[in-house]
């Protein structure tokens, strides 16, 4: 006998976890299909856990709308449930003269995008904030922050569970069936099942465009291509000298290999990009020498053997090595025909930041 439920959430993490929240809240009766034994295990465990401020992201992009509204959201948040955060800012430096005008560049852009609090620094004004850097000068900026993901994510499930949606774990959706009624999903777990939902979204993330072909009656056409760019993590030997986060100028790929710390204080530095064709979290420590390199561009004093592989992350991008980032694409009926179904691809950072607003715009693109 197949059952029928009015709204099936696929995914765990922690987009899917805010959006499953937010149905719930809406009044929709949620469940929450993870394949893993757990929540959160890929991308939203695997990431720098830092409360972006919206700097770079292209102005009138989802990337930008979505960051900047879901971080005033994100702090609301972690202030209402307790979560464990800290608004500690972060310095972008210039590390050579040529990029200084890359610094005003950035701040012009990320006043265009609604942040508005960035400070222009010059060499002696940063080093009044961070002693130990080494720069020709520094953008500063006080809304970014660092966020326990965990606990967030738990926070989420909580919430979303108090307004009925229920999560099962260990449950992989094999197979999906558009049908006149809803979308009939195939579930593998302890046992098969047959699930019609009436919507179904897809938070997959990595596995994000598979699931979409796994769904018969969704067009080819409208899948994107998938790559995987993996960043991998060091961490430091000891405590470093910065309260504050430290980032260099932005790369092709992602924002550098930046200075990170935990909420403990530990400090970890990362992530590179590393083009991979599958799913694989091992950190090769060979790759320490170009950590060293571009960390000593900011942090001359940085001591030999300090670094330790400490872990990776994946993101799962829609365009490959060489191309110009893409946006988020939230996917609905408009895009692929198929009424009840919104796919969410191309969701990597700064989807832990924008996770909140996403999952409020979730209830407009349902309803479409």
């Amino acid at each position: 006998m197949t059952e029928t439920i009015d709204t099936v959430v696929i995914g765990a993490g922690v987009i899917g976890l805010a959006c499953a929240r937010m149905l719930a809240r809406s009044g929709h009766e949620v469940l929450i299909i993870e394949q893993h034994r757990s929540f959160g295990t890929e991308i939203s465990s695997r990431n720098s856990e830092v409360i972006h401020a919206g700097i770079y992201y292209p102005r009138g992009s989802k990337k930008a709308k979505f960051c900047v509204k879901g971080k005033h959201l994100l702090y609301d948040f972690c202030n209402e449930y307790q979560v464990p955060h800290r608004q500690i800012g972060k310095l972008i430096v210039a590390t050579n003269p040529k990029q200084l005008p890359q610094l005003e560049n950035i701040r012009q852009h990320a006043q265009r995008n609604g942040v508005v609090d960035l400070s222009l620094l010059s060499a002696e004004e940063a080093k009044k904030h961070e002693s130990e850097i080494s720069c020709f000068g520094a953008l500063l900026s006080p809304s970014t922050g660092i966020i326990d993901s965990h606990a967030f994510m738990l926070a989420l499930l909580g919430d979303a569970e108090r307004h009925g949606a229920t999560l099962a774990l260990g449950s992989q959706v094999v197979a999906g069936h558009v049908e006149s009624e809803g979308i009939l999903l195939e579930i593998l777990g302890e046992e098969h099942l047959a699930l019609r939902a009436r919507h179904v979204i897809n938070a997959t993330g990595l596995r994000a465009t598979f699931l979409s072909k796994s769904i018969n009656g969704v067009p080819a056409l409208s899948i994107p291509d998938n790559f995987y760019a993996k960043g991998n993590y060091f961490s430091h030997i000891g405590k470093v000298p910065f309260s504050r986060l430290i980032y260099p100028l932005p790369e092709p790929g992602g924002l550098g290999v930046h200075l990170t710390l935990d909420l403990a204080g530990q400090a970890k530095f990362g992530p590179d990009v590393e083009w991979v064709t599958e799913i694989d979290y091992k950190v090769d420590p060979s790759r320490s020498q170009s950590f060293y390199n571009a960390i000593r561009a900011y942090w001359p004093s940085l001591k030999d053997d300090s670094l330790i592989p400490a872990y990776s992350g994946i993101r799962p991008k829609i365009v490959g090595p060489g191309t110009i980032d893409a946006d988020f694409v939230f996917q609905t009926r408009r895009d692929h025909g198929v009424r009840g179904l919104i796919n969410f691809f191309g969701i990597e950072s700064p989807g832990l930041t924008a996770s909140l607003a996403i999952a409020e715009h979730v209830i407009s693109l349902i309803e479409e």
